[in-house]
């Protein structure tokens, strides 16, 4: 029974996510869909959108960031990370999961883990109009080796 209550709380939490970025992207609350296929409708209806856009405030990255850790589904919280990856930069998309994970919850954490595979998708000019014209991009967006480095470091299991 414990397990089926935890279920709904992160179903209740993603969507309460999912809402949110709606709100942002001013897009409808799908309050005539049932609530257990609310999330997932909402998910949807976002993921184009965020995609096209070439610049997304500073604003939608904490929630954006938040509904790719409390997706439940690993297949999609690409959707989320994403557009995050490449209106913000890979860089601080994956900073932010390297914060999930070192002061997350274990729910935060397992959702930290699943968008960071997820923050790898490679970057394609013809994909987003986050690049200019001539389909270039500040590489400092993306530079994340230290990051990945941290990463594994905290993953690691302490040998202390």
């Amino acid at each position: 029974m414990a397990d089926q209550e935890h279920t709904k709380a992160a179903v209740r939490t993603f969507l309460s996510c999912a809402t949110e970025m709606a709100r942002l992207m001013n897009l409808r609350d799908a309050a005539d869909v049932p609530e257990a296929r609310r999330a997932r409708h909402l998910a949807h209806a976002l993921r184009k959108p965020l995609l096209e856009r070439a610049y997304l405030p500073e604003e939608f990255f904490p929630p954006l960031m938040a509904a790719a850790v409390y997706d439940p589904d690993p297949s999609f919280c690409r959707w989320f990370v994403e557009p995050a990856v490449y209106a913000f930069g890979r860089r601080q998309v994956m900073t932010a999961l390297l914060d999930y994970l070192r002061t997350g919850t274990d729910a935060e954490q397992a959702g930290a883990e699943r968008a960071w595979y997820c923050a790898h998708v490679p970057l394609r000019a013809d994909r987003s109009p986050a690049y200019a014209p001539d389909g270039s991009r500040d590489p400092a967006l993306d530079e994340s080796h230290d990051v990945r480095d941290e990463w594994r470091e905290t993953l690691r299991p302490s040998t202390k």
